[in-house]
């Protein structure tokens, strides 16, 4: 049997929180940098405990006008602590509400631009190992972050997006290109399940790539999300897909 983990990117104040958490299982928690704040950061992780859904950090940079989404000039040294800042805040609401943080996944800009270059990768990498090294960096799939993970020895999981197209080189299409994002469901789902049954995508320019899936992402800001978590869910069923948590995709 296939196994998958379905991960949203939650706490960010959109309104459908409380009807994706019990559907999913592991959530991206923002931590106040691109979105969210003390507030909402509490309340994903009581829901995410409550319903038994895994749940990780999603830092990224401190960009709240653009939702983090604008690359930015920055050191390394910076994205370390961007990194290390925000992984401390979150890791108080799970204290206190007793739940563990499972994972940590950069959000936007940092995730894509780490993606692409070992320096920001390896310090992203190093703020997890320093904070806690038994936490999985979820990066994508054969991106330098997920390469930074091996080299330095921490657990990690290959991600995959439904609704975004991939470059040849496995990098996703930029925002606001032709093309950047798939609209279509029907067209979204084949392209998971194809992605998970087989390992492989069809890229923006007709090459089919490689890919390795742990964890599929919904964007949990999308207009259609809580109707495509339903249809993906749907869908893993009918396909003999078992949706586990992060942690338990790749022992």
């Amino acid at each position: 049997m296939y196994k998958i983990d379905l991960n949203c990117d939650l706490g960010e104040g959109a309104h459908c929180d409380e009807s994706i958490i019990p559907l999913i299982t592991s959530a991206n928690i923002a931590c106040g940098f691109h979105a969210g704040g003390s507030e909402l950061m509490k309340k994903t992780v009581e829901l995410c405990k409550a319903n038994g859904v895994a749940f990780g950090a999603h830092p990224g940079y401190p960009d709240r006008d653009n939702f983090g989404r604008t690359n930015m000039e920055v050191t390394p040294s910076q994205v370390y602590e961007y990194t290390l800042y925000q992984l401390g805040a979150l890791s108080a609401f799970a204290k206190a509400g007793g739940a563990p943080i499972q994972h940590v996944k950069p959000h936007g800009a940092m995730y894509n631009m780490a993606a692409k270059s070992t320096e920001l990768s390896n310090a992203v990498v190093q703020a997890i190992r320093d904070f806690d090294s038994s936490l999985i960096l979820l990066g994508l799939s054969g991106s330098k972050m997920i390469e930074a993970a091996k080299a330095k020895g921490l657990k990690y999981a290959c991600e995959v997006f439904a609704d975004r197209a991939y470059e040849a080189d496995g990098t996703l299409r930029k925002r606001g290109l032709e093309g950047a994002m798939i609209e279509d469901e029907g067209e979204a789902i084949e392209r998971v399940l194809k992605m998970v049954t087989q390992g492989r995508v069809t890229a923006y320019t007709g090459e089919e790539i490689a890919i390795e899936a742990h964890s599929v992402c919904v964007h949990g800001d999308g207009a259609k999300a809580l109707d495509f978590v339903k249809a993906l869910n749907k869908a893993f069923d009918q396909n003999g897909i078992k949706t586990l948590s992060i942690s338990e995709v790749i022992k």
